[in-house]
């Protein structure tokens, strides 16, 4: 006799997430959130009405949604209804100001907003430049309903969408990410149905992501790593916990309260974090904490084990424009100090030097992403596109037809068994008397004194080295002398080429709208460091 086997369900598109786990479990829980909660079922059925009321509301096929809002279940909602209903959702990061706000909106030409009113009474000087703009859903109660506003409730009062409106492959644009470079304004990242589905299995697959698992999403849902939390979660079936990080202790809260077991974050909140004093017993619920956004030092990495003594630490690498790329297997973290890993699965790593060759072994070239997560390109800006995605060369791997690889402008170099060392960004080396220097060499002779908190080492221009570097750090509780160990540090443990030329200790360093450090903005106000006082010559 044969067992009874589980319903059918689809897994190409990025709604089939949600819909595969309302038939495997539909009464286990998805969502939490301070102000509710929602099981697969009734997720799926906020989706499908919300999805309706997006294409009662005029939505076209591969229009966009974008959404406004901090993390709460109508964010997550909307971005699911999206492509549900055959469009594609723009995520906007809940800290962005309006003119900020304004730019990602024109630039994608998003046709509907969804966001609360609050907000949007701040947009309302810049609305009248939205010209593709129709409607904007509040999530709220309307403080001055208008032509062009719609409740959430009334959005929801439609008849569910059970599936999109026309033919939709893995390879329709699903999303689109905003994500600054080192110069200009943001670009946006479009991302298919196939890269936010793999990327979920492949996460998920070696993260080991169970359905008993209990994530608590702290990253913003506009950062890659942020919205690949949410959807790794739902595809393990698993419960996703929404907080905005506003302070450590609201975070030590949520894994005493929730048995949390699994966190993601970049290095200066996992600094934050390891400030606290933890219960050990509420510390011991987290099965694996992760990296991404920027290289953890050793010190930080040894005091989240200590505090987290069961769980198992996961060093990722990703860029947006291939949504994940790395991970460093949590038994190497001791044989590999500072290795950012191999491959994701379904991925393949390559370095390459400018010609496209392959590099040889500890021979730093940039890192190079072939596979199903290597997005569709920069939204409207064919030419920086071409910059970043091009054909790989056949002598590196590509296949016999042209096959689009993302270079991602940074620098590594992989070891004799295949495993990855950051050294920099092309656009953030520091060159100095000749050499090229990596900032995180420097801040990582910061960290090992114990007296330093965050560190940003940079490239500062200098009338006798071409740029001199300066470091900036915040101190660790109760330090002092900073400044003087920092440098003695520097002194003993780099060639001259490498020391700073100056360290200053600032009470904090300033985050970029991810949590990352700012390095433009510091380097934008520091540019005049070293020449300020310098005699003229003339």
């Amino acid at each position: 006799m044969n067992e009874p086997t589980e319903p059918a369900a689809a897994n190409y598109l990025l709604h089939h997430l949600i819909e595969a786990q309302a038939l495997r479990r539909p009464d286990a829980p998805a969502l939490w959130h301070k102000h509710g909660q929602r099981t697969y079922t009734q997720l799926l059925r906020d989706i499908q009405r919300a999805a309706g009321g997006f294409r009662k509301l005029g939505v076209e096929r591969a229009e966009r949604v974008a959404v406004y809002l901090p993390k709460q279940i109508e964010t997550v909602t909307s971005f699911f209804a999206s492509t549900l209903a055959g469009a594609c959702f723009v995520p906007v990061n809940p800290v962005l100001k309006p003119p900020q706000v304004q730019h990602i909106l024109a630039d994608c030409n998003v046709r509907v907003l969804v966001t609360s009113s609050a907000r949007l009474e701040t947009l309302k000087p810049i609305l009248h430049e939205l010209r593709d703009l129709r409607q904007v859903v509040l999530v709220d109660a309307p403080t001055t309903p208008g032509p062009m506003t719609t409740p959430w409730d009334t959005l929801l009062d439609t008849e569910p969408c059970q599936s999109p409106p026309h033919a939709l492959t893995d390879g329709d644009m699903a999303a689109i990410l905003y994500t600054s470079g080192s110069t200009g304004k943001p670009k946006g990242v479009v991302l298919s149905h196939r890269n936010l589905v793999v990327g979920a299995q492949s996460v998920a697959s070696y993260l080991e992501n169970t359905p008993e698992d209990r994530v608590l999403a702290l990253l913003p849902l506009s950062f890659d790593a942020g919205l690949s939390q949410v959807t790794t979660v739902f595809r393990a079936g698993a419960c996703c916990y929404l907080m905005d990080y506003l302070l450590p202790n609201d975070v030590m809260r949520q894994v005493e309260k929730h048995g949390i077991t699994g966190i993601t974050a970049v290095p200066p909140l996992w600094s934050q974090i390891s400030s606290l004093k933890w219960n050990p017993e509420a510390a011991r619920s987290l099965r694996y904490f992760a990296n991404t956004g920027g290289h953890m030092n050793a010190a930080l990495l040894a005091r989240l084990r200590d505090i987290f003594p069961d769980a198992k630490p996961f060093l990722m690498y990703g860029l947006t424009e291939a949504f994940r790329s790395t991970y460093l297997p949590p038994d190497q973290a001791d044989k590999r100090p500072g290795s950012i890993g191999k491959a994701i699965p379904n991925a393949e790593i390559l370095v390459l030097r400018e010609d496209g060759s392959p590099c040889l072994d500890n021979e730093p070239g940039e890192l190079v992403h072939r596979g199903p997560l290597v997005s569709l390109g920069y939204w409207n800006a064919p030419e920086k596109t071409a910059e970043r995605f091009k054909p790989l060369p056949k002598a590196s791997g590509g296949l016999v037809f042209q096959e689009i690889a993302v270079w991602s402008g940074d620098t590594v170099t992989r070891d004799s068994d295949g495993y990855l060392y950051f050294v920099g960004r092309k656009d953030e080396m520091i060159k100095t008397s000749g050499y090229r220097v990596s900032p995180s060499e420097v801040e990582e002779v910061a960290y090992q004194t114990g007296c330093v908190r965050d560190a940003a080492a940079l490239g500062v221009p200098h009338p006798a080295l071409g740029q001199g570097i300066l470091l900036l750090v915040t101190p660790a509780e109760a330090s002092e002398g900073v400044s003087e160990q920092v440098l003695g540090a520097c002194h003993q443990q780099l060639p001259n080429f490498m020391q700073p030329k100056d360290c200053c200790v600032l009470s904090e360093l300033p985050r970029n709208a991810n949590g990352k450090i700012d390095r433009r903005s510091l380097a934008e106000q520091y540019a005049d460091f070293f020449t300020l006082d310098t005699p003229n010559e003339n």
